[in-house]
């Protein structure tokens, strides 16, 4: 039995649509102009820091406390799940295993988009970037973390973890394997495969691409 912690933003779910969204009436409140197509290429590390793009530090604060009360009206009703997330979760699940999401978004949000999807996890951790997620993973006691940001290979070596990673996110494949994923796959329609091969022992870790 093992379990498993997921990243959230486009490993689990295709939030991209919704944090456009959310961008766009920020910058139309604001008066800021802001890239919203910038915005969703690089998500992932925390919001804080995507602001820090376009704001001046003294207005970020601020700037960020409107974007998250904006949030759960604009975003989640245009967020979907990414291809495979729903099977990913029931194959862990059908094996005895538990599931934990750590990702870099809010925690009152993460666990609203993860409610609003009906995935079924045993818990939620959030607010936390790269390798501070490995004290979630490790107290969890995932065997494996799977994300699409090579900040999530961090987390899952911090989290003493095998580093399993979706190419569904700002990374190619190729650039996931070369930061040291131990697991590259394009997508999370091909993680129940691996996850079946993998949790064999007389087959253990098996190849790192597929």
């Amino acid at each position: 039995m093992y379990s498993v912690g997921f990243d959230l933003d486009l490993t689990l779910a295709d939030t991209r649509a919704g944090i456009a969204a959310v961008f766009g009436e920020l910058s139309l409140r604001l008066g800021v102009a802001i890239d919203t197509s910038v915005v969703v290429s690089r998500l992932g590390p925390p919001l804080e820091q995507e602001l820090s793009y376009w704001l001046p530090p003294e207005e970020i604060p601020a700037a960020a406390d409107l974007y998250r009360s904006l949030y759960a009206e604009i975003a989640l009703p245009l967020t979907k799940h990414m291809p495979g997330a729903v099977e990913a979760v029931a194959e862990v699940r059908r094996h005895g295993g538990r599931v934990i999401v750590v990702t870099g978004k809010n925690d009152h949000d993460a666990r609203r988009t993860v409610e609003t999807l009906g995935l079924d996890v045993d818990e939620v951790a959030g607010s936390v970037f790269g390798a501070a997620k490995g004290v979630a993973i490790a107290a969890f006691g995932a065997a494996v973390y799977v994300g699409d940001h090579v900040a999530d290979i961090e987390a899952a070596r911090a989290g003493r973890a095998l580093s399993v990673t979706v190419a569904t996110g700002p990374y190619t494949a190729e650039a996931l394997r070369e930061y040291g994923a131990d697991v590259v796959l394009p997508d999370l329609t091909r993680f129940a495969e691996w996850y079946d091969d993998w949790r064999l022992p007389e087959i253990g870790a098996v190849s790192t691409v597929m």
